[in-house]
């Protein structure tokens, strides 16, 4: 299983202290951005992703938790995404999003919140190759994982083998040693930040979910 290391939860003075020794542990450097619209706070933009882009050769997993995400696509690509994600909920330009992420050779991800049901993503699904299922409402870390989201992942796992569609299936919060192994079974990637990065021995956590589940045992 691939785990995406979210970022919202660092000590940003210490960005790239606190990164350089796990990135062996890791496959995706998972970066939130919101806008204080869509959701209540604000993090960083894409100078951020830019500086870090110049350090590490590590994918960027860029998830985009702002309303009109459009409008933003080109400055995320350049800053060095190698994935944008937005929510559905976002924007009604779903296809023109998409197809503006692929035209700067980038994957494109479409996530969706916790109470938001698969049919709205379902028209996109043969468009996307990821899509990130939120375990928590967005907004901030060190949320506590919703059980009732278990039953979205297996439903989207059935509905991708129904229609032998390609994306990867992702999931974003509340994820630590217990509620991985609730969306083991349905998710290709897990996003975890504060479980990770408030514990005390960070990369030994991370390996730990390497070792236990490989990401071909999916």
């Amino acid at each position: 299983m691939d785990v995406s290391l979210s970022i919202l939860t660092i000590d940003y003075a210490k960005i790239q202290e606190s990164l350089a020794p796990l990135e062996e542990a890791y496959t995706h450097l998972h970066m939130d951005v919101m806008d204080g619209v869509f959701v209540s706070k604000i993090s960083f933009g894409s100078d951020l992703i830019a500086s870090l882009r110049k350090t590490t050769n590590i994918p960027i997993d860029t998830h985009l938790m702002i309303v009109e995400p459009e409008k933003h696509i080109e400055d995320f690509a350049k800053a060095g995404s190698d994935m944008i994600t937005f929510h559905i909920e976002a924007t009604e330009k779903v296809s023109q999003t998409i197809d503006l992420i692929r035209s700067f050779h980038l994957q494109v991800g479409i996530a969706l919140n916790p109470e938001t049901p698969i049919s709205k993503i379902e028209p996109y699904l043969s468009k996307v190759d990821l899509v990130l299922v939120m375990s928590v409402h967005p907004g901030y870390g060190g949320q506590k994982f919703i059980p009732s989201v278990v039953e979205k992942l297996k439903s989207l796992k059935d509905l991708k083998k129904k229609k032998q569609l390609r994306f990867r299936i992702s999931v974003d919060g509340g994820i630590n040693n217990e509620t991985i192994l609730a969306v083991q079974p349905y998710a290709d990637m897990v996003v975890s930040g504060s479980y990770i990065l408030k514990n005390a021995h960070p990369k030994e956590e991370l390996l730990k979910w390497k070792h236990i589940f490989p990401s071909d045992a999916i």
